[in-house]
């Protein structure tokens, strides 16, 4: 397998950055096309609506199991792999009328994007050390934010003018041009390999697992970004069928969510270490507040400004949230290092992909007013978890937690 040139560091770094935002476009793109999906398929909203779940369900999981792999037989022909299973399913969903077949590859795609993601993300601890990796890991979620405000925009364009099956051509030609790129320019970075023990990785997770601040954690961000899910999921019904606006309308009101929940994101951080507790109460007393409004208001009237508001109100909120939690629980077993990220990151999804799809399941998001219901489930579970759990200072975190509590080699 051939190594990286020395000469490649630079485009292989511009390379893996630019690939980052592969699975938020694989989730956002084609939000602007679930009705005409619905309607193409002659199926249901929930129908449609699942696909999101099911490629949110493997892409977590496949984020729990690819880590060890990575390890053991290195990141280019895996990432190479990974790509190809993107660009094949994304043709095959675009050119198929059966939703099971549908559903069969999204499946794959989310496990083809995990694979990308964390090789990529590896390629960077391969690469770098000290400051400078701690520069290019400040920047993983800001550059994967970019994903959910341009690709509803961009599928909003092309259902618009091609119809449901451009979303996922596009996908293709995305997943084409990296894989060629990569083939030209990119090579394997890893040094040494360990062996795949499955036993020692399994058991490092139920040692997380056991402690109820993690786990909490870990919901509270599944039930955070879930409500962008359930937003993602009932808003292109109620912008296309209920207000009757195009879908280049429902792309733009998805840019908008998506610049909301950076903007969060971006003051969570201004207060980082400000008390984890007293900022999510405040929080999440901020969002009941908001939530109940608009639900009074929005069960008399309702339009497009009523429903941004709902966006631009509730998503940054869930952002400052969101923010804070997830770099509460990857710093909690520091430790860990890359299990406890894997865990973290593939553990809120698939909380994410189960919690969002049981509410809009068990609640049919037929106005603004039932949306708000939709959220107030949601954040309801959020305040219920951060008052039951005692939660650790995030400084003492770090200091307390110096020793493995499982070794990987046993």
């Amino acid at each position: 397998m051939k190594a990286l040139k020395e000469s490649n560091h630079r485009i292989g770094t511009f390379l893996a950055f630019a690939i980052i935002p592969i699975s938020g476009f694989a989730l956002d793109v084609y939000i602007p096309s679930l009705p005409d999906m619905a309607a193409k398929l002659h199926t249901d909203q929930s129908s449609v609506q699942l696909t999101l779940s099911i490629f949110l369900i493997t892409y977590g999981l496949g984020q729990l199991l690819v880590g060890g792999i990575l390890d053991s037989y290195g990141r280019y022909l895996p990432n190479l792999v990974g790509l190809a299973g993107f660009i094949v399913t994304s043709i095959i969903i675009a050119n198929t009328g059966n939703l099971y077949v549908i559903y069969a590859m999204r499946a794959l795609q989310g496990i083809a994007a995990a694979i990308v993601i964390v090789s990529k993300r590896a390629f960077f601890f391969d690469l770098y050390t000290g400051e400078k990796l701690k520069s290019f890991a400040s920047l993983f979620s800001v550059i994967w934010a970019s994903a959910p405000i341009i690709a509803p925009f961009l599928g909003g364009y092309l259902q618009t003018h091609f119809g449901w099956q451009s979303n996922f051509y596009f996908l293709a030609l995305f997943g084409l041009v990296f894989l060629i790129l990569e083939l030209v320019f990119s090579g394997e970075t890893l040094k040494s390999r360990t062996s795949f023990n499955y036993k020692g990785i399994g058991k490092t997770y139920w040692s997380m697992l056991r402690a109820a601040d993690f786990t909490a954690g870990l919901l509270i961000l599944g039930l955070s970004y879930g409500m962008l899910m359930v937003y993602n999921m009932a808003s292109p019904f109620i912008i296309e069928k209920l207000l009757h606006y195009p879908p280049t309308v429902t792309g733009n009101c998805s840019l908008l969510s998506g610049l909301a929940v950076l903007a969060g994101g971006t003051v969570s951080k201004i207060f980082i270490s400000r008390p984890l507790f007293k900022k999510m109460l405040l929080s999440i007393g901020l969002q009941i507040v908001v939530v109940i409004t608009l639900m009074t208001v929005t069960f008399q009237t309702q339009s497009l400004y009523t429903l941004m508001a709902y966006v631009i109100l509730l998503h940054s909120l869930a952002g400052f949230i969101f923010n804070g939690m997830l770099a509460y629980c990857m710093t909690r077993f520091s430790h860990h290092g890359g299990l406890a990220n894997g865990l973290a990151g593939g553990g809120y999804i698939i909380f994410t992909s189960a919690l969002s799809y049981s509410v809009v399941s068990s609640i049919t998001i037929t106005s603004q007013f039932w949306l708000g219901v939709a959220y107030s489930v949601l954040i309801a579970g959020v305040l219920t978890l951060v008052l039951k759990v005692k939660w650790k200072d995030q400084a003492a975190v770090a200091r307390a937690e110096k020793q493995p509590e499982i070794a990987l080699s046993e």
